[in-house]
């Protein structure tokens, strides 16, 4: 898939915007490896899923969007909350069980939302967040606001009965739905050709008679023109469109660590998707716009925000037990 370059609504230089995709991306990875770090010292109450390797979707995706345009993520979401705007004391907080949580340490890791900044939820039953999507792209389309919705899903997803019911029905009706399709080939130690005939998964899509676009998904430049396009296709009543980004996870399927001595998948195939880094991608297509004193200032800035967020967290009372009936439903 051919990318082009980035070009800001503002007017901003290109190279600018590119360095500002660069720093949004380093500031996920930076945060989910001091996540791995610490995870051990038994602050965190909840299990993590990482995206460390797959920050370009996430990145680019929401950098073609408006704040008030809405996500819904999967129990993958760190990187979405954060590329959507969200607040990483408030991330730490919430990953911690702490009131100040996102939402009030309910959740944990896998229940990321700020509604302020159009981070809706985040589901972590796979397909599950699907119907929600759909549900808002229809209020949203009743309602005339103009709004777009975003789905980001796994490649399982379209394994699941409810994925097929959705788009079916977002078709039907034009909804501005945008599913986006994280391909990293595992649902979590089973490979994508254990699971599925061999076929494009767009053709799932096609099927549906909905537009099906396929790219590189550690191509920042590819994910936010695919997205963008589809943005301006929902915007004006062009109705949905299945995005299919390629990546793959660095980390365990759930958890800090690395598991490719388990044996699902081989240590090669690793290093053959490590060396396709979307950060170290971004960083060398940079070169000389982004000198070494103004990454490293970055990172510096970066590091700081999360020893401040981790302090943030752990200073944070745990909820009060009285409230543990609220917004509860039976």
């Amino acid at each position: 898939m051919q990318s082009t370059s980035v070009k800001s609504p503002s007017g901003t230089a290109p190279s600018e915007a590119l360095i500002s995709l660069y720093e949004s991306m380093l500031r996920i990875r930076l945060v989910e490896e001091a996540i791995a770090e610490h995870y051990a010292e038994g602050e965190m109450r909840c299990p993590v899923h990482l995206s460390i390797g797959q920050e370009a979707i996430a990145v680019g995706a929401c950098a073609a969007l408006e704040i008030s345009d809405k996500i819904y993520s999967t129990h993958r979401c760190h990187a979405h909350y954060l590329a959507k705007g969200g607040d990483l004391k408030r991330m730490f907080a919430e990953i911690c069980g702490k009131e100040a949580g996102c939402i009030g340490g309910r959740g944990g890791s896998m229940h990321l939302m700020d509604v302020s900044k159009g981070m809706m939820a985040s589901i972590p039953i796979v397909a599950s967040s699907i119907p929600v999507a759909v549900g808002s792209a229809l209020a949203d389309k009743r309602m005339k606001t103009g709004k777009v919705t975003v789905a980001f899903i796994g490649d399982a997803s379209i394994e699941e009965g409810v994925f097929h019911e959705s788009a079916n029905f977002a078709v039907l009706h034009d909804l501005p739905v945008i599913f986006i399709c994280e391909n990293n080939l595992y649902s979590v130690y089973t490979h994508l050709n254990q699971r599925q005939p061999d076929r494009p998964l767009t053709n799932v899509a096609l099927a549906h008679g909905m537009n099906a676009v396929h790219g590189d998904g550690n191509d920042i430049e590819t994910c936010f023109k695919l997205t963008a396009e589809a943005v301006k296709r929902a915007r004006d009543g062009g109705g949905p469109s299945f995005i299919l980004l390629d990546s793959y996870r660095w980390r365990e399927h759930c958890g800090p660590s690395f598991d490719n001595h388990i044996g699902y998948r081989t240590e090669s195939e690793f290093r053959e998707w490590e060396e396709r880094c979307p950060v170290r991608r971004l960083r060398t297509k940079l070169g000389d716009a982004l000198t070494a004193e103004r990454e490293q200032d970055m990172t510096s800035k970066v590091t700081s925000e999360i020893e401040d967020a981790r302090a943030f967290a752990r200073a944070a009372p745990l909820p009060d037990p009285r409230t543990a009936g609220l917004h509860v439903y039976a």
